[in-house]
């Protein structure tokens, strides 16, 4: 895919109609073919030698040299757009400091001062520490000609403000090795050690939770915890973190002004505790992440909202309210958008919901929707999210005795992944798939004793509560055949015992 069918892939409805009209009130000559091109791009049903032929018949210069300029126009539009939502506080800043270095150049200098003591009340007031250093260089710079400036206590200014720069630059440095290794080990499939990685990152560049940090790198530290738990499927142990870092986050002076890090931060203790069981708790948080999402005339609400429903409907589905839940994804779930990771765990979900209540060719139907191959949905959702499709999609194909699809999933399944598997410690999914082929060979012999008890025996299920949410759902449905039980009623009765040991402990 071209850079150009890039960017118009991802602009939604609504862009898409400014965009033409942008164009509109462009195009100085009616025969421009700009429009018409960037229509047949949008339902991306043509492909390019077929649109040149429709617009130019065989003029490829022609062709290529609209596309060229529809382009450029698009990175016009897009940088204006942009231009049109930037931090007012930042342009404001950005002004001040101009218009300052203009009057000390002027050798104006009591003006240029106050307009910097202004700027330096707003880039202190908002963490804005690159901004800060400008303003303090330009002080001290100037500081000879001005008699009222204190070139002592501006040295300690900068210095200390050049203390939070590097702070803030390691952690930059940091978030994006963490990010960077999240990518290798679930996207590209990687076998790495992460919390040795994160411990030793952190300690190279000498960074502790302990310090005193900025609103975005409290969001980054967040977000590094999240992801350790994300590797480690330990979320139990990094809540206590999250909840008292958002202590601190609602009492830091910039919480209403870094509104994009503040719903970030409540996503992440939202799924913490969703993924702990914790879902009364979790939809609280869930609230307060909507609550936040309509600020500011609801600029991040496109952002978050698949990611809020989502998490919203797993919270109902694990809380007994099946239908609720998934009602919510059917009304929410869009044909395509930008976060394309989240749309695909909305169908991920929406089938194994499906699933859950017994309505196998529904959940198939779903299923059978998602033709892209393996290859390219971990490019867009990460290794994990494969082997979950996998793994419902035979199990599907036994709840609808397609024997000879089993058989061919399961050999398939085994080629792809089981080394994979095996190689990152994850042998228990490669044990559950052996006592899947076990079922689906005899299922008669699922009530027998012999056949519980060799579960028992590969499944060390003493503390349920620390066991990820998603694997008791595949688990849920193995055990549901020795107790002729539901999947989901199993499922649930395995998560009121996770709940119960919660409270205990």
């Amino acid at each position: 895919m071209t850079d150009l069918n890039e960017i118009v892939s991802a602009f939604s409805s609504e862009d898409q109609q400014k965009f033409i009209t942008y164009l509109d009130k462009k195009n100085k000559r009616n025969d421009t073919k700009n429009i018409k091109l960037f229509n047949l791009l949008c339902k991306n049903e043509l492909s390019s030698n077929a649109i040149c032929t429709k617009l130019y018949g065989n003029k490829k210069n022609a062709y290529h040299a609209l596309r060229k300029r529809l382009y450029e126009s698009l990175i016009d539009f897009t940088a204006n757009q942009s231009l049109q939502e930037e931090n007012s506080i930042d342009m404001q800043i950005i002004k001040f400091i101009l218009a300052s270095k203009a009057f000390l150049q002027q050798k104006q200098y009591k003006v240029a001062y106050k307009i910097l003591d202004k700027a330096e009340k707003l880039a202190s007031t908002n963490d804005l520490f690159p901004f800060l250093n400008e303003i303090y260089h330009t002080k001290i710079q100037y500081a000879y000609a001005y008699p009222n400036a204190d070139i002592n206590a501006l040295t300690v200014k900068f210095k200390t403000n050049q203390k939070n720069i590097q702070l803030e630059d390691e952690l930059n440095i940091v978030y994006a090795k963490i990010r960077q290794t999240l990518n290798s080990i679930a996207y590209k499939g990687e076998v790495l050690d992460f919390q040795t990685i994160l411990t030793n990152t952190l300690k190279e560049h000498n960074i502790t939770i302990n310090d005193s940090m900025s609103f975005k790198s409290l969001y980054q530290l967040v977000t590094i915890s999240s992801i350790s738990a994300f590797i480690t499927k330990d979320y139990l142990k990094i809540e206590p973190f999250l909840i008292d870092t958002y202590q601190i986050i609602i009492k830091h002076k910039n919480k209403q002004k870094q509104l994009f890090y503040h719903i970030h931060i409540l996503y992440a203790i939202a799924n913490a505790l969703f993924r702990n069981k914790k879902f009364n708790e979790s939809l609280q948080y869930l609230e307060l992440m909507h609550q936040h999402m309509q600020l500011q005339k609801k600029k991040y609400h496109k952002t978050f909202v698949l990611k809020y429903h989502l998490l919203k409907a797993l919270n109902l589905n694990y809380s007994n309210k099946q239908g609720s839940a998934i009602q919510l994804l059917e009304t929410i779930r869009p044909a395509k958008h930008q976060d394309i990771e989240t749309l695909l765990d909305i169908n991920l979900s929406l089938i194994v919901f499906y699933f859950q209540k017994l309505d196998f060719k529904k959940a198939h139907s779903l299923l059978s929707k998602l033709y892209h191959t393996d290859t390219w949905y971990a490019e867009k959702a990460g290794k994990e999210w494969v082997i979950k499709k996998n793994l419902i999609e035979i199990l599907l194909h036994i709840e609808l005795q397609n024997i000879n699809l089993v058989e061919s999933k399961l050999l398939s399944f085994k080629r792809q992944y089981a080394p994979y598997l095996k190689s990152i410690n994850q042998q228990r999914v490669n044990t559950y798939l052996s006592f899947i082929e076990m079922y689906y060979k005899s299922p008669e012999n699922a009530c027998t004793t012999a056949f519980k008890t060799k579960i028992k025996a590969n499944f060390n299920w003493q503390q349920i509560h620390k066991q990820d949410i998603f694997v008791i759902s595949f688990y849920s449905w193995l055990i549901s055949k020795t107790t002729k039980t539901t999947v989901f009623k199993t499922t649930l009765n395995l998560i009121n015992k996770a709940q119960s040991e919660l409270t205990i402990t």
